[in-house]
């Protein structure tokens, strides 16, 4: 599915990713854990191309597409989803149709037909449904007086309404009380856990995967993977810092 070889990217000059490789399989999730500043949104930004990351070596692919090569659209069209650490608020666009839009936009770009508006709402009742979010919210601006919890429950709305094949996660779990993050640990799960579909969990804490169990665990330190294990990795980290598997 996600293919990545000994990436190294920059911003503004300064090298933060120094030799990156990681595989994701089909039907896989996979958490990537690390200090502050070991490059681990530096990596979700390289996914989704944001301007000013900068890849200085290395390759990206998604189910064998060249990842680096795509405008950020085109990546969205591919199946990539990029969830955000901070979700932007867009003042005066409609939530339902900003969601409407995005998804004909994606549709098109595969040569689907563009959903109905009865068939976009019935689509957005359910996914909403999955993420306890009251419809109401979606006729707001886009996450304006949303609280942070509200608008990561959103984005998982998102991400189910898009259906995409990759989703890469930053630091989902930010912001969240313990009830908005068992919801969107199990919209997670709802929506992903598919055979045909793979998913990159950024994270600090233990804490969401408890309800998102990832198949394997890596450290993200110094610009590169230098741990790999299962679920319990995690928990190791939770106990005793990153030191214990960097030092």
């Amino acid at each position: 599915m996600l293919q990545i070889t000994n990436l190294h990217a920059s911003v503004a000059g300064k090298p933060i990713l120094k030799g990156l490789s990681l595989t994701v399989n089909a039907g896989e999730v996979h958490a990537i854990m690390g200090p502050n500043g070991a490059g681990k949104s530096t990596l979700s930004y390289v996914l989704g191309g944001r301007p000013g990351y900068e890849v200085t070596d290395g390759s990206a692919t998604l189910g064998g597409q060249d990842l680096l090569a795509l405008e950020p659209h085109l990546r969205a069209a591919a199946g990539l989803f990029l969830g955000f650490q901070y979700p932007v608020e867009i003042p005066g666009v409609s939530f339902v149709q900003f969601l409407r839009e995005a998804a004909n936009a994606q549709r098109k770009q595969r040569g689907q037909e563009p959903l109905t508006g009865g068939e976009f709402l019935k689509l957005a009742k359910e996914k909403a449904a999955l993420l306890k979010l009251d419809m109401e919210m979606l006729k707001r601006p886009v996450n304006v007086g949303f609280s942070g919890g509200e608008k990561k429950r959103a984005e998982m709305v998102q991400m189910g309404i898009l259906d995409p094949k990759f989703a890469v996660l930053d630091e989902t779990d930010s912001g969240l009380d313990i009830d908005a993050l068992r919801i969107v640990g199990q919209g997670i799960n709802d929506i992903m856990r598919r055979p045909d579909k793979s998913v990159l969990l950024i994270t600090h804490y233990q804490r969401l995967l408890d309800y998102v169990q990832p198949d394997y665990v890596h450290v993200l330190a110094g610009g590169r993977i230098v741990k790999t294990g299962g679920p319990e990795l995690a928990h190791l980290l939770e106990e005793e810092g990153y030191e214990a598997v960097t030092a």
